[in-house]
Parts: C-alpha cells; sequence; structure tokens
C-alpha cells in the first residue's frame, strides 16, 4: 500500500496553492495524509485527494507559535511513526526551510522525502528539489511534486479545486460584493481607510456587501463597514467551508492585493475599483 504524506504548515490560502500539487500526488497513493497546521487545516480537509489529516502547530512556521515542547514533539514524530508512510513531501514557502520538518520526517521512520531547500540537507532530504526564486507558488509546488515523480494527470486543468462548501450561508439572499480586508500579511492589505472608503461608495450605489474575515479581524471589519446599513459583517462567524459558499455566491471579491500601493495610488484605485465593478 502506497501511504504518502504531504505537508503543508501555513495559512488556508497557502494550503489551497497545494491544491493541483496534491492532485498529482494523490494519483500516486493507494491514500493521501496532510500535516497542516491549525491555520490551514479547514482548506486542508476541502481539498482532493486528501485522505486524513494530522494538525500540528510547528514553531518555526506559525506566526504567533507556542515554545518547542519536546514531549509534543515526540508525540508527534511517534504517531507519524506509526502510520508508516512510504515518502513525504514537504511543501514551503519561498522563504522557509522545509528542514526542520524533515528531521522529524526522518526520525518517524519515513525512507523517502522530498522538499525544496537552498540550504544544505544533509541525510535529511532524498530529494533536494531547486527552483527559481521568481516562481509562481502553484508551479513551485508543482514541481516539487514532479521532482519526486508525481505529475498530475493530462486532464487536470490545474485549477483551484475544493470540496465540501456549505450548502448554506449567512449572505444575503441576492447579489452581493465581498470585501475582505485583512491579511496575515500586513503588507499585503489594502489601507484600512481606503477600505472603508470603498465600501461607502459600494453601499450609496446601492450594492449588498459581506465583509470576512477571521474572529481576529471583527474589530478591522467592524471599522470598515461601521453602522452602514446594506453591509453584513461575517468576519470570524464562518467555518472555513461556509467562508468557501461565501465567496462561491458573491458577484465580486475584493481581497488583499500582493503589492503594497503608494497611499496616493491606493486613493485612486478605490474609485476606480468601485466603477470597475459597475462595467461587471
Amino acid at each position: 500500500m502506497q501511504s504518502i504524506l504531504v505537508v503543508r504548515q501555513d495559512n488556508n490560502g497557502d494550503v489551497l496553492l497545494t491544491g493541483p500539487a496534491v492532485r498529482a500526488i494523490a494519483r500516486d497513493a493507494d491514500r493521501l495524509t496532510m500535516l497542516c497546521g491549525p491555520r490551514g487545516a479547514g482548506a486542508a480537509a476541502m481539498l482532493p485527494g486528501v485522505d486524513d489529516l494530522i494538525v500540528w502547530e510547528a514553531p518555526w512556521i506559525d506566526q504567533e507559535p507556542h515554545p518547542v515542547n519536546r514531549d509534543a514533539v515526540s508525540e508527534l514524530v511517534e504517531g507519524i511513526a506509526q502510520q508508516r508512510f512510504s515518502e513525504a513531501i514537504v511543501f514551503t514557502s519561498f522563504h522557509q526551510s522545509p528542514l526542520p520538518t524533515a528531521l522529524l520526517l526522518r526520525l518517524a521512520g519515513i525512507p523517502k522525502i522530498a522538499a525544496i531547500s537552498v540550504d544544505y540537507a544533509g541525510s535529511l532530504l532524498d530529494v533536494r528539489h531547486h527552483v527559481s526564486d521568481d516562481m509562481h507558488e502553484v508551479e513551485r509546488n508543482l514541481s516539487l511534486a514532479a521532482g519526486a515523480g508525481h505529475v498530475p494527470a493530462p486532464t487536470d486543468d490545474l485549477r483551484l479545486r475544493v470540496r465540501g462548501i456549505a450548502g448554506e450561508t449567512c449572505a444575503p439572499a441576492g447579489s452581493y460584493v465581498v470585501v475582505h480586508p485583512g491579511c496575515t500579511m500586513p503588507a499585503r492589505a489594502w489601507y484600512e481607510e481606503r477600505n472603508a472608503e470603498l465600501v461607502k461608495l459600494l453601499v450609496r450605489r446601492d450594492y449588498q456587501v459581506v465583509l470576512t474575515g477571521a474572529a481576529s479581524e471583527r474589530p478591522l471589519t467592524k471599522r470598515v463597514g461601521g453602522d452602514l446599513l446594506g453591509v453584513t459583517n461575517l468576519a470570524g462567524r464562518t467555518t472555513f467551508a461556509e467562508f468557501a459558499a461565501v465567496i462561491a455566491g458573491a458577484a465580486v471579491v475584493i481581497g488583499p492585493i500582493l503589492i503594497c500601493f503608494p497611499y496616493a495610488l491606493s486613493r485612486a484605485l478605490t474609485t476606480s475599483v468601485a466603477r470597475k465593478i459597475e462595467e461587471i
């Protein structure tokens, strides 16, 4: 029996980006388990190809980590060892090292471990894969999967796929626009006041607005939405499956941007975004 462990110990968004690679690996696995962090478990459970989850907070990955606990590490290693995985593929972002995780997996007895690493890995990795620094995250993940011997099905279009989207949500009936103002990477988030201004513009133009985010972001979404009629604040009020349903049902979704624009330019973008929505 080919039992494979894939690892991505980041946030939900990072886990979703492993989807195409996970599907490629699942083609060769009788059973595929994902080791993820608590911040990515919701997305991991929705990825096609994933049969089981191991949820464990990695102190070298999580942005608000607990201290390293010897007993917790030993328990993880023993639990992984009991499942007798034939191989493991460790996915990371370009700024993360897979080697701490690889060490634990080696201690658990996994005979083949693959990861992308710029650092010397010694005997920790059997497949030390190399990619360019400017590669898109999805392509980076697929490249690692291929380096470990797993390629996508010829019919796979490599798009985002999830399963288990909730059938009902708290979203308003009819057409609505989702505004997601928060981000765990502050540099990727739009200015709070620009989000608030955009929401006001949308409401003035008779759009229903749904604000989304984690429970910790509810104060932010409260400030962005204020007490405006036509605004529904769902931050912290949905499961990940329900959040996916809200996104799937939206006419337009506005979320964090990957470039931190200068303040003056972001002000101009506020009106531009509102106008662009009217054209859709």
